[in-house]
């Protein structure tokens, strides 16, 4: 079935919309509503309900994100008030791993560390950081990898050269020792699912908004194109240019056209509305990465002042965090060189990490923070836990999260369903919001991974992994890479 796809799944879409992408979309959507999905339902009775970047290469003067340390004068004026003793919450998303990609092999967790490639046991060779190029993780590639809930068939040779050899690996422990570490103290989930089975725009929809609203894929058309800050950008958003649109499938499988321009609520509409602070923290317009920029997709921030004073350069981070400067909610999605996204180092991404939890931890608001880090999506890599169906789109293939918090229950494996609405639920309940999508009612709120009775947990800063060379420039090659693999797409 996916030889027949025209385009290939993850090669650049034409200009013109494709009538045979659609057919396509509609021949996978109809079988996966038939098959794959429901398969995928039998597959949830076995589960519970330091990089600095320092300059941009190309900078860019600070257009937007005004920044002022946290007053508690504000109190009297915002709506402050907390059910729990979180008065700061942060929502990292990364890129593009499995849960069994990271975690496969931590005790104790339901990992693994030997896959099935159509009902052949291979072993999960080593991943290293840097990727000769990316994996395909489309929805197409994630109906192929799932096949019918038997989580067989990751290879996908005829798309990809690098996911026929690297689907099937996982990076050792010692790469990204911090992240071992932190579920070792704090939490570890080892049974959410990305809320979409697809990649990063449905999912970044429902990070910031609680629902996909239809969206199952990526924004068909989406190239750079000039931008007047100079350079190029590729958005995902109202910015778009005009002849980018989104495929939406709603409750009957029915397939329409859109611009990825949501005419919908987001979770920072509703602190906006309540006084309550928050800020988005993203790649700013000629960065690779802005695609990410998920707030763009949604007129009540994007074409309002919330755009020019709450979405702030991501570069700027670091800075803002030691100068106390982050609000009560806080969303933080990465540059693409530092995002875990393949071909870029895992390790570099590891310790952008490593620097932002250092950073909260030093600061005067740790004892009060509850940190969110996931993975937006599979990304392609092999994961052996078929996903739940919750509606017509999701749920996706299982990532993994770690929940950071001095209340945080120590070393727990949290066995609960979750997705991206999960934090989401957490943030409207610590602060009274009411749960305006259906994914957000029907998930937990995370109360279970702490314990606000004890007294809260000194921090324990990490140091970085050591690296070499520039994060922001691809090294070209890996030795322990295939001598016939060559750089492919560096992003964007």
């Amino acid at each position: 079935m996916m030889q027949d796809a025209d385009p290939p799944v993850h090669s650049d879409p034409p200009m013109q919309r494709p009538s045979s992408r659609r057919r396509f979309l509609r021949t996978t959507l109809a079988a996966a509503g038939a098959s794959v999905l429901a398969a995928c339902t039998k597959g949830a009775e076995a589960v519970r309900s330091a990089v600095t970047p320092g300059p941009s290469p190309s900078p860019t003067p600070r257009a937007r994100g005004s920044v002022t340390t946290y007053d508690p004068a504000d109190d009297a004026v915002a709506k402050l008030d907390t059910r729990w003793p979180i008065k700061r919450v942060v929502y990292l998303m990364l890129e593009n791993r499995s849960f069994d990609n990271l975690f496969g092999a931590y005790p104790g967790a339901n990992g693994a560390r030997v896959g099935n490639d159509l009902g052949k046991e291979i072993p999960l060779r080593r991943c290293p950081a840097w990727l000769p190029g990316d994996l395909p993780h489309d929805f197409g590639a994630a109906y192929a990898d799932v096949n019918d809930g038997k989580m067989d068939n990751f290879k996908l040779a005829w798309l990809s050269e690098v996911s026929e050899y690297y689907a099937y690996s996982q990076i050792a422990r010692e790469d990204v020792p911090n992240y071992w570490d932190w579920a070792s103290e704090y939490v570890l989930c080892d049974n959410l699912f990305a809320s979409v089975l697809g990649p990063s725009f449905p999912n970044h929809l429902c990070f910031v908004a609680g629902d996909h609203y239809g969206a199952f894929d990526n924004p068909e058309n989406s190239r750079p194109v000039p931008v007047p800050e100079g350079g190029r950008s590729k958005s995902w958003g109202c910015d778009a240019p005009d002849n980018v649109f989104v495929y939406l499938r709603d409750a009957d499988r029915e397939l329409t056209e859109a611009r990825p321009c949501f005419d919908h609520t987001t979770v920072p509409d509703q602190l906006h509305r309540e006084r309550i602070p928050w800020a988005y923290y993203a790649a700013d317009r000629n960065q690779v990465g802005y695609i990410w920029s998920t707030l763009n997709a949604f007129p009540s921030v994007f074409s309002t002042d919330l755009w020019e004073e709450n979405v702030r350069p991501v570069d700027h981070l670091v800075d803002d965090i030691r100068a106390n400067a982050l609000p009560a909610v806080t969303w933080i999605v990465p540059r693409y060189e530092l995002s875990d996204h393949p071909p870029w180092s895992s390790t570099n991404a590891h310790n952008w990490t490593t620097e932002i939890v250092n950073a909260i931890m030093e600061g005067p608001q740790w004892e009060h923070t509850a940190l969110f880090i996931t993975w937006d999506e599979w990304g392609g890599f092999y994961d052996h836990v078929p996903p739940p169906t919750l509606d017509q789109n999701g749920l996706g293939i299982r990532v993994p999260m770690l929940v950071i918090s001095p209340y945080a229950r120590r070393g727990m494996i949290d066995h609960e369903l979750g997705e991206f609405t999960s934090p989401l639920r957490f943030i409207q309940d610590n602060w009274g919001l009411p749960h305006h999508t259906r994914p957000i009612r029907r998930t937990h709120n995370f109360e279970h991974v702490f314990d606000f009775r004890g007294r809260p947990r000194a921090p324990e800063p990490r140091p970085p992994v050591p690296v070499t060379g520039d994060p922001f420039v691809h090294p070209g090659r890996d030795p322990s890479w295939p001598k016939r693999f060559k750089i492919q797409d560096l992003g964007q």
